[in-house]
């Protein structure tokens, strides 16, 4: 290879032979971090949006026959709890607490008798919980959730199917909120609940409605 002559070459130009000029520190902190972000997954994950439940607009019910003369229902005033949705994974968990002393019935009597040993033992066992395992979606929409129901101790796999999900920005409270109707068939007898069955039906249809206002 003939040598470059490098005498007569303007200022600006640097000769074919001389050593590239060193990366700046800044760019080379630049570098290595456009190198790590697919190890690091950057720009694929993100984060669940955490949501309290509104106790004021939510509530659970039960659905029973009674004698088979009617469907009865009753409901729980009292509920608790977060929901976390990362609706562009389609993943997220759902946390609830019900509390079973506040069980209505319409009845004062009748609340006693459920709140006794006989039903839901309020002052042995306070809390009836949900908690999800997995959340299904079909394309932004929640369809199913899957969770353990604990009542008196006493945990059972149970599927919510879910109905009305949406979630929308609220200017009553100046965040997002989301909202869904669930429903799920349980056997009372499964949670230690089967006084007068089959007079009583043992199946029994759980309804939660649910609205969840945004943490942040």
């Amino acid at each position: 290879m003939m040598p470059v002559a490098t005498d007569n070459l303007p200022k600006t130009m640097t000769p074919l032979t001389a050593k590239p000029r060193a990366i700046l520190p800044t760019a080379k902190l630049l570098l290595r971090a456009l190198l790590l972000l697919p190890a690091l997954g950057v720009g694929v994950c993100s984060a669940a949006d955490r949501y309290l439940i509104d106790p004021e607009h939510t509530f659970s019910s039960f659905e029973y026959s009674h004698w088979g003369l009617s469907m009865q229902r009753s409901r729980f005033d009292t509920t608790s709890g977060s929901i976390e949705i990362d609706q562009a994974s389609h993943g997220g968990s759902i946390d609830i607490e019900i509390d079973a002393a506040s069980v209505s019935t319409g009845s004062d009597g009748f609340n006693q008798v459920m709140r006794s040993g006989d039903f839901f033992d309020a002052a042995n066992y306070p809390k009836i919980s949900f908690k999800s395992s997995s959340l299904h979606f079909e394309e932004q929409q929640l369809t199913q959730v899957e969770g353990e129901l604990t009542i008196k101790g006493i945990t059972h796999p149970v599927i919510l199917e879910i109905s009305n999900f949406n979630c929308r920005f609220m200017l009553i409270y100046g965040k997002q909120a989301c909202g869904a109707n669930g429903s799920a068939k349980i056997l009372r007898s499964d949670y230690k609940l089967g006084r007068y069955v089959p007079f009583v039906s043992d199946a029994v249809t759980l309804h939660i409605r649910v609205e969840a206002i945004k943490e942040y």
